[in-house]
């Protein structure tokens, strides 16, 4: 069974979207120990006894993670069902590019596609999202 199935039928867990079964699409993203992942590559038994974080897990239902909130302020979803898939390609560019370019953000995302957007909206999240986590970075500092 893949770590997609799973997720979905097993887990409940429906955030994870099958899009494509090829790895094309990026809708199925997740993170596997940290790392990027897309599950309709994986299978379930390989994540057994690995950390498995799917977009209901990224973050407190009371607070949105920065780049959810840029999200939410550059409309940059539609009818969601690239939107979990979007959300970790981003979140993995910005874990090691804090302040992107454009063209580094468009380059993070060519691996997920989206068939309502254009893309520019999202583009735009992402590097508000850049924005929003450095200062949400510089509040946590200030209270230390």
């Amino acid at each position: 069974m893949l770590l997609v199935h799973f997720l979905r039928e097993q887990a409940g867990l429906t955030g994870t979207h099958i899009g494509c079964d090829t790895s094309q699409c990026g809708a199925c993203t997740v993170r596997l120990d940290g790392a990027t992942v897309k599950s309709c590559t994986v299978l379930a038994v390989q994540a057994d006894g690995h950390a498995v974080t799917t977009i209901e897990g990224l973050a407190d239902p009371a607070r949105l993670t920065p780049l959810q909130q840029a999200f939410h302020e550059r409309h940059a979803l539609q009818c969601g069902f690239c939107t979990a898939g979007m959300i970790f390609a981003a979140q993995a560019l910005l874990d090691y590019v804090p302040n992107p370019t454009e063209a580094q953000v468009r380059h993070a995302l060519h691996g997920n596609l989206c068939r309502c957007t254009g893309y520019q909206n999202i583009v735009d999240a992402v590097l508000l999202a850049a924005k929003l986590q450095q200062t949400e970075d510089m509040r946590v500092v200030e209270a230390t």
